[in-house]
């Protein structure tokens, strides 16, 4: 698995890409998912991006946009981590993303 500080900002901003798919999971974004990806986007340095992920959070990135084949394999496992967080992050796991989480986890292994 690769650090954070080894991604180049194309692979960082993918990561987000993903993330804020995963806030969607239920189909509504919680405060305490918006709360975590932002976080996250300042530990990726990536606020320079903050027009862009702001509107992933309003709207969803559209599904091709978003294709776990396209993901490095050193990536995956980062993925995965950064799926549970925010799928964990507002202290329930809904069933929709329970499944996301599964379908992901088996297309990324």
């Amino acid at each position: 698995m690769r650090d954070l500080a080894s991604m180049d900002r194309d692979d960082r901003l993918q990561l987000m890409r993903f993330v804020c798919t995963f806030a969607w999971a239920d189909l509504e974004t919680q405060r305490d998912e918006l709360t975590l990806i932002r976080k996250l986007m300042k530990a990726l340095e990536l606020e320079d991006a903050r027009g862009q992920i702001e509107a992933w959070l309003d709207r969803p990135p559209a599904p091709e946009d978003v294709d776990p084949a396209s993901v490095p394999r050193a990536d995956r496992e980062l993925l995965l981590d950064l799926a549970r967080a925010v799928f964990d992050a507002d202290g329930e796991v809904t069933p929709e993303e329970r499944e996301q989480f599964r379908l992901l986890e088996k297309l990324l292994r």
